[in-house]
């Protein structure tokens, strides 16, 4: 017959194995779902143009081949570089002590480094297959809109009405677990802090103008058609993890 401190060891060992099974279990469910990340940076850590994930061509007939390749090498790419030069110029302040040039660099980094990740999500969430959102993330639009149909008319219309340049963003804030809809302006104005984006529509002219001039609600509702929503959905179930 054991005696009481045998059935405590013993409990406690049953215990901790079940600990030890459930954090394997844990690790392996955090591999199986780790984190989408966009490749900003290279090994130094400076920012650095991601490659287009398909041809020019690749989303005709709602985006030309013209307009995405302008798009990329002289809107994008620009960006990165302000980017970078920005950094540079606060490190040099850092080492100089002279910081009179600060709110310039500042500014530029704000500016450049949205634009940098705003498009590279930009770029990832399209794709010429289209499709329509399923599993959590469309349960989570239904509930945060009521519906897929609510949640497109409220996106559309935020989008198309963004004062000058700017964004439509469809983004997750961890700290309400609620999905959200923002307008942004050029980059970086009028966002949340927190939020996580993981559908953002261009509404800068250089993204639409070629082919649409001054139709931005025809392009926003063309661009509907080809939204990679496996890339939003991985997206969103990074976020919520």
């Amino acid at each position: 017959m054991s005696t009481r401190r045998e059935f405590l060891q013993n409990s406690a060992a049953i215990v901790g194995g079940l600990a030890l099974a459930s954090n394997v279990a844990q690790a392996r469910d955090n591999i199986r779902v780790a984190p989408y990340q966009d490749k900003l940076t290279d090994s130094s850590g400076k920012y650095v143009l991601s490659p287009l994930p398909y041809a020019y061509d690749a989303l005709e007939p709602v985006i030309d081949a013209r307009t995405v390749e302008l798009h990329y090498h002289f809107h994008h790419k620009p960006a990165v570089a302000t980017a970078n030069k920005a950094e540079d110029g606060l490190a040099l302040a850092r080492e100089s002590g002279d910081f009179s040039l600060v709110k310039h660099y500042e500014k530029e980094l704000a500016f450049a480094l949205s634009s940098h990740i705003l498009h590279t999500i930009y770029w990832t969430n399209l794709s010429a297959k289209g499709g329509s959102p399923t599993g959590e993330l469309l349960k989570a639009i239904e509930d945060n809109f009521k519906s897929f149909d609510k949640f497109k008319a409220q996106m559309s219309a935020a989008t198309i009405s963004v004062e000058g340049a700017g964004w439509g963003i469809l983004g997750y804030l961890p700290a309400s677990g609620k999905l959200m809809i923002l307008q942004c302006e050029n980059h970086q104005k009028l966002t949340a802090w927190g939020v996580v984006p993981i559908l953002v529509l261009d509404v800068w002219e250089h993204a639409y103008y070629l082919k649409y001039q001054n139709r931005r609600a025809e392009y926003i509702n063309s661009l509907f058609s080809i939204i990679n929503w496996g890339n939003v959905t991985a997206r969103f179930d990074a976020a919520i993890r």
